[in-house]
């Protein structure tokens, strides 16, 4: 007789953290080396899309990988450094502000991770991608893992190395422009953000005009605070 499914809560939460089974299972088929590929910054109002991509050491894995999202600042700073230290191959590609204009954000953000891919020091025989889509023109095989930075501890890796970098050039465009607070919130759409647009208005090259709260708004766009150091 089938027992009956409980619809109780769960008295703990179960986080699942990322391993190395998928490019263990790529090894023992003859698929190494393996990348796992991350991108950081599609949902921002401002700056690049930055994908990066890793090639782990199976013998030297750093401790305490997963999903950028779900570390603290400093856990991912000291992460980076340990991959930095340890990977067998790392890359990082990016995308402006216009160049996401010019297309969409997510053909933005697949060819970023394809520009990482093709950027490393060593040729992967397979890369593992974040998300649902698989990266057009990789020169390897590629596979998408929904979730996969919570999954495969090589796309961990890479969404740690994203998104580190990312927000070091979220802040030096703060430091450029000390009128927006993109050293606090990153491009996000924060109130503090939203408020210093309608202040001061977007500023050219570096707020995204083709997402919706500028099309709706129909902001005037401010030449005078343009950055262009984002390609």
């Amino acid at each position: 007789m089938a027992r009956a499914r409980s619809d109780s809560p769960l008295l703990f939460e179960i986080i699942e953290k990322p391993d190395f089974s998928f490019e263990t299972k790529a090894m023992a088929d003859g698929l190494w080396p393996v990348a796992g590929m991350d991108e950081a910054g599609r949902g921002p109002l401002a700056g690049p899309v930055v994908a990066a991509a890793v090639v782990l050491d199976p013998a030297n894995i750093p401790d305490g990988l997963d999903d950028s999202k779900r570390l603290s600042h400093l856990q991912r700073e000291a992460l980076f450094l340990r991959i930095l230290g340890s990977a067998q191959a790392i890359s990082m590609a990016s995308i402006s502000a216009e160049g996401i204009d010019g297309s969409n954000i997510l053909k933005a953000s697949l060819e970023a991770m394809r520009r990482a891919l093709v950027g490393l020091s060593v040729q992967p025989k397979l890369a593992l991608a974040d998300g649902r889509d698989v990266p057009p023109g990789l020169p390897c095989e590629g596979r998408a893992l929904i979730k996969g930075d919570q999954r495969s501890q090589s796309i961990a890796a890479a969404s740690i190395v994203a998104k580190v970098m990312r927000d070091r050039m979220m802040c030096g465009c703060g430091n450029h422009h000390d009128r927006y607070g993109f050293e606090v919130h990153m491009g996000y759409a924060t109130v503090r953000h939203r408020t210093a647009i309608e202040a001061h208005g977007p500023v050219a090259r570096l707020h995204r005009v083709s997402f919706a709260p500028f099309r709706l708004g129909g902001a005037e766009v401010n030449e005078e605070e343009s950055f262009v150091g984002l390609e």
